[in-house]
């Protein structure tokens, strides 16, 4: 029996937003360079942007919109400020920017707020309590939601991304205000409901990257509620499992799961494969010898391991394409270097060309994707952390807080 739980969330349809000051929690976190204070990429903002204007189209309330960049002591702590104008940019949409979050300027700004109007905060972290995780009772006495409370009628959580931290933006409003997801959160949250709830089979997993210990929690979910049929290892956890099953995988690539702290997980690894993990790893490599670059079967391995090999590539697309149901979670090589992208770029093509749903839980992946692809059948997560504790058997922060205020506030 499947124990992971997504409980029912209100939307904007079961709240009354119309006019009302509505508070939404947002997620335009992107790379920005510290010494020149540029974005460097924006694609967060370009989705958000496009709810925000959905929003304001069809309910036309008084919008104020919050969220954070990094975190105080990185170099990439900034103000909102150039957030701000991309904002505008992609919404076209005349939107106010303070450099406050819940001083005098703030709380004044929103009260004087007309519906109609859209109104960004600066940069949440820029209050103290916003960077301490805590549950959502204790969260709800902070001063940050508190303040924010008392301007406000409606809390609206737009940034899935964000849903496993516990921060007052996230976790505390919902326990004083009427509460709801908004268009991207449903999304997000339909995505996920769709392979735990009513998953087709066969249902296959694409497990790659350097996240070794992540992935075998979330292994281990999977194993436990039997939700999937087929489990297909790459990167760094397909030399791991290879190790775990007694495969010579050679010196250099032995000699870098002992440098990653890894080889104390090889028991849990066999733990798994006994427990009938439906576990594939690699038949070939593509590894680095020096300056060439070989395929080289299991076995027989003397280089570097770089991508999965051009018979693995096959295999598991043909599994892929095959498949009702498809996650994919990291890639299958070092994707930094061009020559070895071919294995993730084979498999991204197999998910592109598949019947089946698929769902790409963010990182490197998701970026490699573009979200026109596969004919609105592919998903790519904005929330890359938040699927991958949720597909853990974790219960995310954000969905418990606004589970609590549904009963409380609407009776569910």
């Amino acid at each position: 029996m499947n124990t992971m739980y997504l409980p029912r969330f209100p939307t904007l349809k079961d709240l009354d937003i119309r006019g009302k000051k509505v508070f939404m929690r947002i997620d335009i976190n992107v790379p920005v360079d510290p010494d020149k204070s540029i974005i460097l990429e924006d694609r967060r903002i370009k989705i958000h942007s496009y709810y925000i204007k959905k929003i304001m189209e069809e309910y036309s309330p008084a919008l104020i919109l919050g969220s954070h960049q990094s975190r105080p002591g990185s170099p990439d702590f900034v103000t909102l400020e150039k957030h701000h104008e991309l904002l505008q940019k992609y919404t076209g949409l005349d939107i106010k920017f303070v450099n406050d979050v819940m001083g005098p300027v703030a709380l004044n700004s929103i009260k004087n707020l007309k519906p109609g109007e859209v109104l960004l905060l600066d940069n949440l972290r820029l209050i103290s309590e916003e960077i301490i995780e805590a549950p959502p009772e204790k969260q709800s006495s902070s001063i940050l939601a508190k303040r924010l409370a008392s301007v406000v009628d409606v809390y609206v959580n737009d940034a899935f991304a964000t849903a496993h931290r516990s921060h007052p933006s996230i976790v505390g409003l919902p326990l004083l205000l009427p509460s709801a997801i908004g268009p991207l959160f449903e999304k997000e949250v339909n995505a996920l409901r769709r392979i735990i709830s009513e998953p087709e089979p066969p249902r296959v997993y694409v497990l790659g990257g350097r996240k070794v210990v992540d992935h075998l929690r979330i292994i281990d979910n999977l194993v436990k509620n039997k939700l999937a049929d087929r489990i297909l290892t790459c990167g760094l956890l397909g030399l791991f499992f290879l190790a775990a099953k007694g495969v010579n995988i050679g010196f250099e690539n032995y000699n870098l799961l002992e440098e990653s702290n890894l080889t104390q997980y090889i028991t849990i690894a066999k733990s798994l494969l006994l427990r009938g993990a439906p576990i594939e790893t690699p038949v070939d490599l593509k590894t680095k010898i020096g300056d060439k670059v070989e395929n080289e079967y299991i076995g027989q391995i003397k280089g570097v391991a770089m991508d999965i090999g051009e018979h693995t590539a096959e295999i598991y697309s043909e599994l892929i394409k095959d498949a009702r149901t498809v996650v994919m979670r990291g890639p299958a090589g070092v994707i930094e270097l061009e020559e070895f992208r071919a294995g993730t770029l084979k498999l991204m093509d197999a998910a592109i060309k598949s019947s089946g749903f698929v769902l790409v839980a963010g990182g490197h992946l998701g970026e490699m994707f573009k979200q026109n692809q596969g004919n609105g059948k592919i998903h790519v997560s904005s929330g890359g952390n938040s699927v991958l504790l949720f597909l853990s058997g974790e219960e995310l922060p954000a969905f418990r807080a606004l589970e609590l205020s549904a009963k409380m506030f609407l009776g569910w």
